[in-house]
């Protein structure tokens, strides 16, 4: 089932699978072994219109929808994984919540640079002591005349040591907890702004993690996203779509697997034949395939409801949640399929074992999917009587 996709969706889902493995491919090995970001990578994603998929024209954009961008996030993290962690940000965590919350004025000066790839940006929510539960974040900003002054620090920033636009999130009333949150435009050479500590991470090695601090950093009232307090709301919202994103960047890693494991199938020999002849192989394979694609379906499901403008938090959970647990089932089953050289890094399956592994955590762990997911779902069956 193609989910109804249209002719120009088909043309951009080969564009980009075209651009990613003849691009992107060929040196995921080499930045996956120096740790080095993928700025080159980077900036053919801008070049190609894959930061600003769902910008309006107007704001540099192309004006796609959810589903178009879908598919072209999976083509681009089939082929680097690093390089879709980048594109997912770029698109769902930064470009989305300023096109959906901010002034016309922002927009202008933000989405265009950020839409076309000119500058990169960042989504700074988590903090050493605040992940999974932003509302008790202490990263704080306190009003002093027509600026705010932010201090505090976060972690795990994808992006935030190349970006030059950060969303950062802060208490201006502590006492009224998540509803005290707002939201701030910060431009990286404002300052006070600083970069701390890259990453060393398990896996997605071309991407660029760092902790960011801010020490009385001034933030123009007019940087404010949303309204003051609106910032936990923007959050949500803006990880429920993000959500969608890192589904489609698990599902690109799932099918790469299977290529790899279909691939390696046929030209390893075992017992006289193909391993593809062996019924134990053909067995996992047909489980990787059919998690993947159901995965698939999950994900062109949540974004066509969020295309629809309905809601869609539960749906992309699931997604998210279904999506990143099938990466990580199909990456063990790809090493096992390869035996001993699954656990080199000469073949493509060791990368793509350890890539898998984020995508159960950021944008919320599985464990807060599933809270998501049982509390929509546990709403919807209450008694009308309640």
């Amino acid at each position: 089932m193609e989910f109804g996709l249209t002719e120009e969706q088909k043309i951009i889902r080969q564009t980009a699978r075209d651009f990613a493995e003849e691009q992107l491919a060929p040196l995921a090995a080499e930045y996956d072994r120096t740790e080095e970001f993928t700025a080159p990578q980077a900036k053919m994603l801008g070049e190609m219109g894959f930061l600003g998929m769902m910008v309006p024209e107007e704001y540099g954009g192309s004006g796609l929808d959810t589903i178009t961008y879908v598919l072209a996030m999976e083509e681009v993290s089939r082929a680097c994984a690093a390089s879709s962690v980048t594109m997912t940000v770029q698109n769902s965590l930064v470009c989305w919540p300023i096109n959906e919350f901010g002034s016309d004025e922002q927009k202008r000066k933000y989405l265009v640079p950020l839409a076309t790839g000119e500058i990169l940006g960042c989504y700074a929510l988590s903090e050493p002591a605040a992940g999974s539960d932003p509302a008790s974040m202490a990263t704080t900003a306190v009003e002093d005349g027509d600026e705010y002054v932010l201090n505090g620090s976060k972690i795990f920033i994808s992006n935030g040591g190349v970006a030059k636009v950060c969303l950062v999130w802060a208490q201006t009333d502590r006492d009224l907890k998540h509803r005290g949150i707002t939201c701030f435009i910060v431009e990286t050479s404002m300052p006070g702004f600083q970069v701390g500590t890259e990453e060393k991470k398990l896996g997605i090695h071309g991407s660029n993690t760092v902790e960011l601090h801010f020490e009385n950093c001034r933030v123009p009232k007019t940087n404010i996203l949303g309204k003051i307090g609106d910032g936990f709301k923007i959050a949500m919202q803006t990880l429920d779509g993000g959500r969608i994103g890192v589904a489609a960047q698990a599902v690109g890693i799932g099918q790469a697997c299977i290529d790899a494991a279909v691939k390696y199938s046929h030209q390893r020999h075992a017992f006289g034949k193909p391993l593809a002849e062996i019924e134990a192989i053909q067995i996992k394979i047909a489980d990787m395939a059919t998690e993947v694609q159901a995965s698939r379906l999950l994900t062109y499901h949540a974004a066509c409801q969020k295309d629809q403008g309905v809601r869609f938090s539960k749906e992309a959970a699931m997604a998210k949640l279904h999506a990143s647990e099938t990466a990580n089932k199909v990456a063990n089953m790809a090493v096992q399929i390869h035996g001993g050289y699954g656990y080199l890094r000469d073949f493509p399956v060791e990368r793509l074992y350890r890539d898998a592994r984020i995508t159960e955590i950021y944008e919320g762990t599985s464990e807060i999917q599933r809270l998501v997911i049982s509390s929509a779902t546990l709403k919807e069956g209450r008694p009308a009587t309640e």
